[in-house]
């Protein structure tokens, strides 16, 4: 039986400890800090001290720029394995956040020329963060269960939208920044102190939307809870995921809420710095199995309707 390897792009924030025991292949993103170059993801260095310092800067105003990974930096990545003779899975962020997957896609046009006796499966997680690891994980038992890379990414072809993402943000400046909402809406969210619960949604492009508005980071981390309750599939069989912009407090008080929800399995990491850049530090994220989201899970987009007739009403 040829044995494969299993990549995935920095986003997809599995801890350091488990990509190790995993025996996962990380393809780092690199992101500017005031025009200076950095890598999100560095081997044998702790992640922890790489996102404490990456959030400081962007709470403290720092041009911050992130970038897709280039066709090249896939192809560079897996040759070792392909000429080690082994296939090579690589699962993506969802290509409606980021091009990524269809750079990765022509590293596996380009690469397939190259090793045409080699198997080589690209995938779209449809998610990001967690919602990218916990199918990379996923891969891993079965890879280590005996199966090859075609049955690996056809389960996560199949299985991608049972992942359900929930999340919130701590300031709205930082989606007012990335373009998500306006200044206005921004401004008026503030003042109400409103919290926006986002998800990602069930499209064919997946992308993070709104999902539901709370009054207060309590409630906001309380409504994270309830959605796990109502949508996560066997909570005590499953690993679930939190991940956080440096709002380790948070990330313990929503943990504890999780394992009160029946969860025994869950796994708490800093938020990656792909996609934390465009929703800021304070943000808490939430990973799990659940209802598909094509079929079962539905976001709502009442906060935007809510800002407007409140921006409106200040004007």
């Amino acid at each position: 039986m040829i044995k494969f390897d299993i990549y995935c792009d920095s986003g997809a924030n599995i801890p350091y400890d488990i990509i190790k025991e995993r025996d996962i292949k990380v393809i780092p993103y690199y992101f500017t800090v005031d025009g200076v170059e950095k890598c999100c993801y560095e081997e044998g260095r702790g992640f922890e001290n790489i996102a404490k310092e990456f959030y400081t800067k962007v709470r403290e105003g720092a041009e911050v720029k992130t970038s897709l990974l280039g066709a090249q930096r896939f192809i560079e990545a897996v040759m070792p394995s392909l000429d080690s003779g082994r296939d090579v899975l690589i699962t993506v962020i969802s290509s409606g956040i980021s091009g990524t997957y269809n750079q990765a896609l022509e590293a596996k046009r380009q690469l397939e020329k190259a090793y045409p006796e080699r198997k080589i499966a690209v995938c779209d997680s449809a998610n990001a963060s967690m919602g990218e690891g916990l199918q990379v994980l996923k891969a891993c038992d079965l890879r280590d269960m005996g199966e090859d890379v075609s049955a690996c990414a056809e389960w996560i072809e199949n299985n991608r939208y049972k992942i359900n993402s929930f999340l919130t943000v701590g300031d709205l400046k930082y989606l007012k920044k990335s373009g998500r909402i306006s200044a206005t809406l921004a401004i008026a969210g503030t003042i109400l102190n409103i919290k926006p619960v986002l998800t990602a949604d069930g499209g064919a492009n997946a992308k993070i939307v709104f999902f539901s508005k709370e009054r207060g980071r309590k409630r906001a981390l309380q409504a994270l809870a309830e959605n796990f309750s109502l949508n996560a599939v066997e909570p005590e069989n499953q690993t679930v995921a939190i991940c956080h912009a440096d709002c380790a407090e948070d990330a313990e008080t929503l943990a504890q809420m999780i394992r009160e929800r029946g969860a025994r399995d869950v796994i708490t990491e800093y938020y990656d710095l792909c996609t934390g850049s465009h929703v800021g530090p304070g943000t808490v994220a939430l990973f799990f199995y659940g209802k598909d989201r094509q079929t079962g899970v539905k976001p709502k987009t009442g906060i935007l309707a809510h800002l407007k007739k409140t921006a409106k009403q200040t004007n």
